[in-house]
């Protein structure tokens, strides 16, 4: 498979997705040192400019070696980085990806998820091959809940105390979407 494929640019109405650059730090350290970004994630918020550079070096390490597609979205308006979007996970043979996303909390609620979301949905079945893309969220983050149901993905199962963060135990609500299930409806 080209290296090409897992450093691609996608664009939508309102949204570039692309590799995160080193100059991207700064921008995502402020979002994901953020508690409430942080609050249902399996790792606890990041503490300094450490952490943001090596999510950068290891997102691109784990792309070159085709493990992963950890893009930027970047507001098309502005260039400002608004969080990232990811397919992890992959697995080759079987044809499947894992699928996350990180907005910082000034970007909530415009709809960006599922912009990106599906934009990426469609690059992992239509350019990657993939035929069922998963995603693992806790069961009390409603908003990731109600954006999988948006993007047409279906709840599959629980995975009872899952993770442990810093004392806390949370369960794993598993979703997933094939590339054969009825596309979600487009919303107005």
């Amino acid at each position: 498979m080209s290296e090409e494929l897992f450093y691609p640019v996608i664009e939508t109405k309102r949204l570039k997705l692309r590799p995160l650059l080193l100059s991207d730090s700064k921008s995502l350290l402020e979002i994901f040192s953020d508690p409430a970004v942080m609050k249902y994630w399996n790792t606890a918020p990041w503490m300094g400019m450490q952490d943001a550079l090596d999510f950068v070096n290891s997102s691109n390490d784990s792309m070159r070696r085709q493990e992963s597609l950890v893009l930027g979205v970047c507001l098309k308006s502005t260039g400002e980085l608004a969080g990232k979007c990811m397919l992890f996970s992959y697995d080759r043979n079987s044809r499947r990806a894992e699928i996350g996303f990180g907005l910082g909390s000034s970007f909530w609620g415009k709809g960006y998820i599922n912009e990106a979301g599906e934009a990426l949905i469609q690059y992992g079945f239509n350019t990657l091959g993939l035929r069922r893309i998963e995603a693992e969220i806790d069961p009390d983050n409603h908003s990731s809940a109600q954006a999988l149901k948006k993007l047409g993905f279906s709840q599959e199962g629980l995975l009872r105390q899952r993770w442990e963060i810093d004392g806390v135990v949370s369960d794993s609500a598993l979703y997933g979407r094939l590339v054969s299930d009825e596309p979600p409806p487009k919303s107005a």
